[in-house]
């Protein structure tokens, strides 16, 4: 679970700035009453009594600059928490809505043995899609917490993304000619389950911003022996260059949830995200060389599979490239 937010920080400034308000009030009362009184023999309190409220005045200003700042953070927050609860509620009740008139028309209905079937094919869909959101919201709590000690294993890149893109057209339902796949073997030393969501993310986001027909193209290089590229790339709207730092924030997603026609939560680029850094890889968002869409570009510790067929990847699957 993700542990809240502190209250503590924004109180105390706000106690310090009001106190120093009072203080520079009571400080400026004193300074006008003296000069009243008389004006010989109080050049000097004068001084110390103008630096004293020229040095609050600056302080409160600091002040105010960061409680401004802490509070577009907890707007923008809180404008986040409420897109992912419509999104939430939208992935649920979609689906539950959707299984409990198919369960309704089994019971009421006489209904012939292929059309059920098919009903049963939908609902089957319907729990895989409530599964994904599931699984999107246990892994975003996890990441939350410290890291735990998972294996560190040689993976062989390719074999992950063609796994995770057999995964993804049939997720969403595509045509396995939509995802393009361009792969020259590798390895990378990383745990395996945490490439495999990562991957998993990255290929279902580009599949369901890409436009139509779907394009995606994916493509795997090692460059110099040391460092593995995995470029993976639609042909959607993309991501305009100002908004392209906040695609991996929690709960981000462009544009307003009750116009949207994509489902989501705004978590899977989020997901990316944290597990990149736990990687020490590098994840990005850079222009298409051809044409319009997103291109996200995943940069990770690589190296060269041997010839031997050694490090645990199996001979047989080695220096495989398809297009």
């Amino acid at each position: 679970m993700t542990p809240r937010r502190s209250l503590k920080l924004p109180i105390t400034l706000a106690v310090v700035m009001m106190s120093m308000l009072a203080v520079l009030i009571v400080g400026w009362i004193i300074m006008v009453g003296a000069s009243a009184l008389t004006d010989r023999g109080m050049g000097s309190l004068k001084i110390v009594l103008l630096t004293v409220g020229v040095c609050f005045i600056a302080l409160l200003l600091v002040g105010m600059a960061v409680y401004m700042g802490l509070t577009i953070k907890a707007i923008n927050l809180a404008r986040r928490q409420s897109n992912f609860i419509d999104s939430v509620t939208h992935e649920l009740k979609s689906p539950i809505a959707s299984m409990k008139l198919y369960l309704q028309t089994l019971r009421r209905r006489s209904v012939p043995v292929e059309r059920r079937h098919g009903f049963y094919e939908l609902m089957l869909k319907d729990l895989e899609r409530l599964d994904h959101l599931i699984d999107h919201m246990l892994d975003a709590g996890r990441l939350e917490a410290p890291a735990s000690s998972e294996k560190v294993e040689p993976v062989l890149l390719s074999d992950a993304v063609r796994e995770c893109a057999e995964i993804t057209w049939r997720r969403q339902g595509v045509a396995e000619d939509v995802i393009s796949l361009d792969l020259s073997p590798c390895i990378v030393r990383v745990p395996r389950t945490q490439l495999l969501v990562l991957l998993r993310n990255l290929i279902d986001n580009a599949v369901k911003y890409a436009g139509t027909p779907p394009r995606v193209n994916i493509r795997v290089r090692l460059v110099e022996e040391r460092l593995a590229i995995v470029r993976i790339a639609d042909n959607g709207r993309g991501v305009p260059v100002r908004k392209r730092g906040r695609i991996f924030g929690r709960f981000v997603r462009l544009g307003s949830e009750l116009e949207r026609s994509k489902p989501g939560t705004g978590l899977g680029l989020f997901i990316v995200r944290k597990i990149a850094d736990r990687l020490k890889a590098r994840i990005s968002v850079i222009d298409p060389e051809i044409g319009s869409g997103a291109v996200f570009e995943l940069e990770l510790a690589g190296e060269p599979v041997p010839e031997s067929g050694g490090v645990g990847v199996p001979e047989a699957r080695q220096g495989r490239k398809e297009r």
